[in-house]
């Protein structure tokens, strides 16, 4: 294997729901195109574009919001900074005035009915989600590139080096778990210490920081938000918010202003195994609310599975820590998201953290183990103990389908963010009693079995809603 070198802020990003494969992707593939297009100078030449979506972006697309993310990015709209109440009043411009203005600057003519093709019976060969994008210049010539969203935000254009920072040597290489292992033993450091000696290849340590503590901050305020929203979720199939009830009837008469508040609340009452539970399952039901409303999240590793992180690391600060709101230690906090994004960025090389290609065992199975192995070490478990605790999160997550009803990031995909949160804490509990030496399975050889179930899954269980739930709940159903 041709080794990969991952930073941290590939496998955590801040982007907008409700799919990193089907949202994040395509609108980072738009984007693409436009730098293409400035780069043989030919922005200013182009009359029209159409977008091609294949196989599992064409099955899902809509429901996915695929169509609304290639229109953003091809206005020039960035997914981290863009105001997601105005992606509607947006999207209506474009689709009753029949033109797009191309990178903000120049109009086209473009109606989304038309210049939007989904081909849901055409799937192109190295990968389920593939999309072409075809320009057409004032002098006739067409320009066409087909990019290819591999899984949590990441895209390929057709014929690239699939390898990321080709040029990054980093001090401690990893590919496999046993290499992070082996660097363990070698060096004495904890896994989130080696992360942070190889992050100094990409950038200073301040600028490390200042990147994760902006991933912290949008973590935490999505599942403030989303702890605080009511409604019904978009897309037709009638799905009402639970985080913001659920958190209403833990807290009680009890009032507050601000996130600190809110969670000295919390901590006021007790830290019982059904109380705990019920708030865990709260903050990861808040994030992938929000992230079905196309809200602001954190890909990790994707959207669909953006609760369980955030979930555990809450309990962590929550439950297992001492320190006051706002001096939750930045440092600590840090730690987790680094030792998290490591574990990922395993299985990413190992594996694949795309539903399209593995099924919902690439995306909550993955993000429960990434949780699993940084609450591990938060706790003080050892690496081999926090390794463990990953192979044992991804063990019962191994075959799960991706079968989204209606093609919407809703049922199960929200509450199974629960499951996945819920499973890492177990999984990391199981690990610090455990002595690892004595383990009969490895991170690696789940890893491996993985993929090799993943290869053997049917098609249609791989996020394309031709299968299980989606084809055997009527959508005329409201959600129990």
């Amino acid at each position: 294997m041709q080794y990969e070198p991952i930073s941290v802020f590939d496998m955590l990003k801040i982007g907008i729901g409700p799919s990193s494969s089907h949202t994040l992707g395509p609108w980072r593939a738009a984007e693409r195109f436009l730098q293409y297009l400035k780069a043989q100078q030919q922005l200013t030449a182009v009359s029209t574009i159409k977008i091609l979506l294949y196989g599992s972006l064409a099955k899902t697309g809509i429901g996915h919001g695929t169509d609304i993310a290639v229109q953003l990015g091809l206005c020039g709209y960035d997914p981290v900074t863009f105001d997601v109440e105005k992606i509607d009043s947006t999207i209506a411009v474009i689709r009753d005035t029949k033109s797009l203005l191309l990178n903000g600057s120049r109009p086209i003519s473009f109606d989304p009915h038309d210049s939007i093709e989904f081909l849901f019976k055409e799937t192109l060969p190295y990968h389920s989600n593939g999309l072409t994008f075809l320009a057409t210049l004032n002098n006739g010539a067409n320009i066409a590139k087909t990019y290819y969203s591999i899984g949590g935000g990441f895209v390929k254009e057709e014929g690239e080096d699939a390898i990321l920072n080709n040029n990054v040597q980093l001090p401690f290489p990893i590919n496999h778990g046993d290499d992070l292992l082996r660097w363990s033993i070698k060096t004495g450091l904890s896994i989130s210490e080696i992360v942070a000696e190889n992050e100094l290849a990409w950038r200073s340590e301040a600028a490390t920081n200042e990147g994760l503590q902006k991933i912290w901050y949008a973590m935490r305020d999505c599942i403030y938000r989303g702890c605080h929203k009511t409604g019904v979720l978009p897309g037709g199939l009638n799905v009402r918010r639970r985080a913001a009830a659920l958190s209403k009837k833990l807290i009680g008469q009890a009032s507050y202003t601000s996130y600190d508040e809110w969670i000295r609340l919390i901590r006021k009452g007790g830290s019982n195994f059904s109380y705990t539970l019920d708030w865990v399952s709260c903050f990861a039901l808040a994030v992938n609310e929000e992230n079905a409303s196309f809200g602001r999240v954190v890909t990790a590793p994707t959207n669909g599975s953006a609760g369980v992180i955030p979930a555990v690391l809450h309990y962590f600060i929550l439950f297992c820590t001492q320190a006051e709101p706002g001096e939750h230690s930045l440092e600590s906090i840090r730690k987790f998201l680094m030792t998290a994004a490591e574990i990922g960025s395993i299985f990413k090389k190992e594996s694949t953290i795309s539903a399209a290609m593995g099924g919902c065992q690439a995306e909550i199975g993955v993000s429960s183990s990434m949780a699993a192995a940084a609450l591990t070490e938060g706790l003080g478990g050892s690496q081999k103990q926090a390794m463990m605790a990953a192979e044992i999160a991804m063990e019962h997550h191994l075959g799960m389908t991706c079968d989204p009803i209606g093609g919407l990031v809703q049922v199960p995909c929200i509450e199974r963010n629960t499951m996945g949160a819920i499973k890492a804490i177990t999984a990391s509990q199981l690990a610090l009693q455990s002595t690892p030496d004595f383990a009969r399975v490895s991170l690696d050889e789940v890893i491996k079995t993985m993929w090799d179930t993943a290869q053997d899954m049917n098609f249609k269980y791989k996020e394309t809603a031709d299968g299980g739930l989606a084809v055997n709940v009527p959508l005329s159903l409201p959600e129990c």
